[in-house]
């Protein structure tokens, strides 16, 4: 049966578990404006009855209850509303970065303006547009060098922002690892206190909120999911593959790439393999700086060796008012000394690869006739080489188109000879080098005799860069390959720079000497402005401006337009979330009324047990 005192002790229960839902709502009251805390509320539960059915117990009419009892103190807190936050944040912040480093790409671009790259190349074509009506004039020449001079400045000028920026990037990169790697080790130590917690039958809410926290924000930089093995162990997962597994933390390593401007790459720690990372923060700023950033670069060095070839081209033919020719106008630095173009690219002290830009038949060729001939040319893909076919039936200008209309790195054109050319373009891969012929190769006669390019058919006659002395498979002329980033050191010769009468304005006559009034030099220069010279995938200077800006504009709109949908998508997220685990101050203040009610009713019942027992003990039977 129930003993006297059994009132003091349920009284007891009762303040006890009133008291402690008065101290977690201060506890959410404090914690009101911290980043990550999840409210929390005391779960109470009837204690056990004095007499249970399946015990002895006395004859009574039914239990006798034995007040409450504090069962748990739990958060609220919506698992599946968080997986579905954790698996967003990465796109929000992918966009997010991706608008940040786009704004500084439109900058650099300064388009439209007086000052941009652009502007400054149509005033270099009109300055050799009026030295072709006055050849004789000195002030024509200076200004066509200084003009020039200006162009190549601002040149070199965007290609340095646009380094910068990539370097910018990389050490954002640098930082972004170190930032998950930090994430990675304080989720893995959190992990081993949770469980100890556990362990010891208590609930560690906050510890479990500052881990949500930081999978949160760790989602946010690389894209991640989280699972529980059973119900102790806790998992991260990156890629796939395990990142964090209970108390230990894998994280990545960074190593230095020799192929790509010494930046660095991204790869495991314990494993040394590349980490295939493709959104969050640091998959943006790894797309950024190893696609965009350096798509861009390759696009404006295109620009700048193809531009300073052509012109180069026309001007060592010309002749100045001064009678000198052969002169370079931009300044051009080879990749090699080596004649043949010939280098060691393994760095085992023997010359094993042939680094040469361009190819140039040796016969004149008529674009409007049918070459034929059937066969198939073999040259240098984005991965691996593809096969351009020819026909008897397709004239000159056709099998050209198909060449640069292909998948190929290779682009033709016939120069001011009409003699073929073949010129290397940029390379997809970082394997391969920027502005190198690879491989050129015919099963037929068109890149042989016809143009006279190869000195012969077949594989045997093919030319391929991946051997010394390759430029013996050529029947023609060649060129080796700059050095690299030619935007970033593109120049006007100091020779055109101290003497403005060399700049050539026509071609030497009978004796080897300028003709007063001939300005046809000029004029095959200035024409360059509107003659397809395919310099990438643009078929005139003019195309490139137009396509690099637009899209520099539309990947910057598209990635403004992304974040801005994210953002609300993030935002009707964000706020279920803290609709349900956020702390709401009135409704707080309301629960500590009640509990403090719900106290000093507890007290009151105390107060009249202890009433009762005085009465039992000290005044019964007086």
């Amino acid at each position: 049966m129930a003993n006297a005192f059994a009132g003091i002790e349920l009284g007891k229960r009762s303040i006890m578990a009133h008291s402690q839902q008065i101290q977690t709502a201060g506890h959410n009251i404090s914690n009101a404006d911290t980043e990550g805390y999840s409210r929390q509320r005391v779960q109470v539960k009837t204690f056990d009855p004095l007499y249970r059915p399946d015990l002895t117990r006395a004859e009574t009419p039914g239990q006798i209850g034995q007040g409450t009892t504090i069962e748990s103190i739990t958060r609220l807190r919506d698992e599946m509303l968080d997986q579905r936050i954790v698996a967003q944040s990465n796109n929000e912040s992918y966009w997010a970065t991706r608008e940040q480093y786009y704004t500084m790409i439109e900058q650099v671009y300064n388009e439209p303006n007086d000052v941009s790259v652009r502007t400054n190349m149509d005033k270099f074509w009109q300055s050799w547009q009026e030295l072709s009506v006055y050849p004789e004039s000195k002030a024509a020449r200076q200004a066509v060098v200084t003009r020039a001079d200006s162009l190549t400045q601002s040149i070199s000028g965007r290609y340095n922002s646009l380094a910068g920026i990539g370097t910018l990037l990389n050490g954002d990169i640098e930082a972004t690892v170190k930032q998950v790697n930090d994430y990675a080790k304080q989720i893995a130590d959190l992990n081993g206190e949770i469980v100890r917690s556990k362990a010891m039958g208590d609930n560690p809410n906050d510890l479990m909120d500052r881990r949500d926290l930081l999978v949160e924000k760790l989602s946010g930089l690389v894209e991640i999911t989280s699972d529980r093995r059973d119900s102790d162990e806790f998992m991260v997962h990156v890629g796939g593959q395990v990142f964090v597994q209970g108390s230990v933390a894998r994280g990545f390593d960074l190593v230095a790439q020799t192929d790509n401007n010494g930046y660095d790459k991204v790869v495991w720690k314990d494993t040394a393999l590349d980490a295939d990372i493709k959104s969050g923060k640091l998959g943006a700023l790894i797309e950024l700086r190893d696609s965009d950033i350096r798509n861009e670069i390759q696009s404006l060095n295109t620009m700048a060796v193809n531009f300073a070839d052509l012109v180069n081209d026309v001007h060592r033919a010309g002749i100045g008012a001064n009678n000198e020719t052969g002169l370079d106008f931009f300044v051009q630095h080879p990749f090699v000394t080596d004649t043949k173009g010939n280098y060691d690219r393994n760095g085992d002290g023997e010359v094993d690869t042939s680094y040469i830009f361009r190819f140039s038949g040796k016969n004149a060729l008529n674009p409007q006739e049918k070459v034929g001939l059937d066969g198939v040319m073999t040259l240098s893909g984005h991965s691996g080489n593809i096969t351009v076919p020819y026909f008897a039936n397709d004239t000159v200008e056709a099998v050209i188109a198909r060449i640069n209309d292909s998948q190929g790195e290779v682009k033709a054109y016939l120069d001011r000879e009409n003699k073929l050319v073949l010129k290397a373009g940029a390379s997809e891969s970082m394997e391969n080098p920027d502005f190198v012929l690879r491989h050129v190769e015919d099963s037929g006669l068109f890149l042989a005799g016809y143009s006279g390019i190869l000195n012969g058919s077949g594989a045997e006659n093919a030319y391929d860069f991946a051997r010394a002395d390759a430029v013996d498979s050529l029947a023609g002329e060649y060129s080796v390959a700059p050095v690299m980033n030619p935007s970033g050191y593109i120049a006007v010769s100091e020779k055109i720079k101290n003497d403005p009468n060399s700049v050539a304005t026509g071609f030497p006559n009978g004796q080897g000497r300028a003709s007063i009034g001939d300005a046809r030099a000029a004029v095959e220069i200035a024409s360059i402005r509107n003659t397809d010279v395919m310099i990438g995938t643009s078929r005139t200077f003019d195309d490139y401006f137009a396509e690099t800006v637009t899209n520099a504009g539309l990947k910057g709109e598209q990635a403004e337009n992304m974040l801005l949908s994210q953002n609300a998508i993030m935002d009707d997220l964000r706020n279920f979330r803290d609709s349900i685990s956020g702390v709401n101050i009135d409704e707080e203040l309301a629960d500590i009324i009640k509990f403090q009610h719900g106290y000093n009713a507890a007290a009151k019942y105390v107060s009249v047990i202890d009433q009762m027992l005085d009465t039992i003990i000290n005044r019964l039977g007086v």
